[in-house]
């Protein structure tokens, strides 16, 4: 006897793959998101972590117990679901799930009921809840977001040959001082947070020819701007026999192929953030290359058309005003580069052509968004460097592995580093940085 067709498992999907299975009755794992009522037909809309769909229930086409187990739910009840797939142009991801049946694994009780409504909250209360916000579908969407520029982060430097290699989290010194460091007991020894993985790295990279590290990083700033966080997760390629301009290439590479990946892989995410993909597009190598004393010279330009408040004092570094202008004259990212050594890093190289200048690069992200990348090229001289370390009062003992790169087969080496949370900040067209991690950590919350 052949077996009724109605006894075989539905498939099981996701909300994301759901255009697989046009026309056929699927299963569906998640939560409900909101429920709307008219009449004899309920509208509830569920989400499972990869997007979100909703599912039409006629009083007439399910039976009363199905009808009523839906219409019962509350926000954030988990729910199996099974439902026919149909396709519709007017639905946000182009299809909707008529409903046949409901299994219910958990009801939200109506007397505490999901703090994080439809309507209006504050910074501080969602924050607060950050461990519950991040269900709601624009969080969800930056988040996929994040998660495919760290893919395509890593897949552009393992497909061009570099190798990934792992420096330590606690260091016993700083790459650039010890005033932003947090610093922790190591069995009666002080240690330090890593502020970057770049030091350890050069040595790899000396080893290796191409590598680079992905990895969590941590500045002791006591900003409370847009742009900073105290833990942060950073990318940084180092390159053998690689001068600056050669580093300069690799970083619009780099950073034109993350958007385009982006632009292809999450359009539904894009498009549920609002984020206007137009000025994404334009995000193309190569990119407009400007010399510090260049820069400077457009700021003081600004500034005497009154565009600017201030007059930039020359041999500073450039603050958020003026990254934010600087990077407004542009459509995609700006390379800022050859600043004056004094307000650099102890390893950077000096210009040869002119030794008051370092041959390293900012990366201005265009909208206002400030640097997102930051690299040299590294000294490659035993004794300058040495003079460096000393001139900036770092424990020369705690850096004698960092010498010995110079010691022996010292070579022309180049990197940069780029975090994750400021260029995710960028892509999303983001207000503030702390929407681009999961649980931000900044000068004020270390909860939850």
């Amino acid at each position: 006897m052949t077996e009724p067709t109605n006894s075989v498992p539905a498939p099981f999907t996701t909300i994301a793959k759901i255009g697989d299975f046009e026309g056929q009755t699927v299963l569906l794992r998640g939560w409900l998101y909101n429920l709307r009522e008219s009449g004899k037909l309920l509208f509830p809309i569920f989400r499972d972590g990869s997007g979100t769909i909703q599912g039409i229930v006629p009083k007439a086409a399910v039976t009363p117990e199905v009808f009523d187990a839906i219409k019962g739910l509350t926000q954030e009840s988990s729910v199996t679901v099974t439902g026919k797939v149909r396709a519709d142009k007017r639905a946000p991801g182009g299809y909707e799930l008529d409903v046949e049946n409901v299994e219910v694994i958990q009801r939200v009780p109506e007397e505490s009921p999901f703090p994080i409504s439809l309507k209006e909250h504050g910074t501080d209360f969602l924050m607060e809840n950050r461990h519950l916000w991040i269900r709601t579908p624009r969080q969800a969407a930056i988040l996929r977001i994040r998660a495919e520029i760290i893919k395509a982060a890593r897949d552009f430097f393992d497909d061009r040959g570099f190798t990934l290699t792992d420096p330590p989290i606690l260091t016993p010194a700083a790459c650039e001082g010890t005033s932003t460091l947090f610093p922790v007991e190591y069995f009666g020894d002080e240690a330090y947070l890593t502020q970057s993985g770049q030091l350890y790295i050069e040595s790899t990279a000396l080893a290796l020819g191409k590598v680079y590290s992905f990895g969590p990083t941590f500045r002791a700033e006591k900003s409370k701007t847009r742009r900073h966080l105290t833990e942060f997760w950073m990318v940084e390629p180092e390159v053998a026999y690689c001068d600056l301009a050669q580093l300069m290439e690799l970083a619009e590479q780099f950073l034109s192929f993350i958007v385009d990946r982006v632009l292809s892989r999450r359009a539904a995410d894009l498009k549920t953030i609002q984020r206007d993909t137009a000025k994404l597009e334009a995000i193309k190598a190569p990119f407009p290359r400007l010399s510090y004393d260049e820069a400077v010279a457009m700021l003081n330009d600004a500034h005497a058309k009154g565009l600017l408040e201030h007059p930039f004092e020359y041999g500073n570094d450039f603050g958020s005003p003026d990254e934010t202008y600087i990077s407004s004259q542009f459509d995609r990212p700006v390379m800022v580069h050859r600043y004056p050594a004094a307000v650099k890093a102890f390893y950077m190289e000096p210009d040869p052509e002119n030794a008051k200048y370092a041959l390293c690069v900012d990366v201005l992200a265009p909208e206002g968004y400030g640097e997102i990348i930051g690299g040299s090229q590294r000294i490659a001289s035993y004794d300058l460097l040495k003079q460096r370390i000393e001139e900036h009062g770092l424990p020369l003992e705690s850096f004698q592995w960092y010498l010995d790169l110079r010691r022996y087969g010292s070579v022309p080496h180049s990197g940069f580093g780029m975090g994750i949370e400021r260029a995710v900040a960028w892509i999303c067209g983001l207000d503030h940085v702390r929407e681009t991690i999961p649980f931000a950590r900044t000068l004020n919350r270390i909860y939850p």
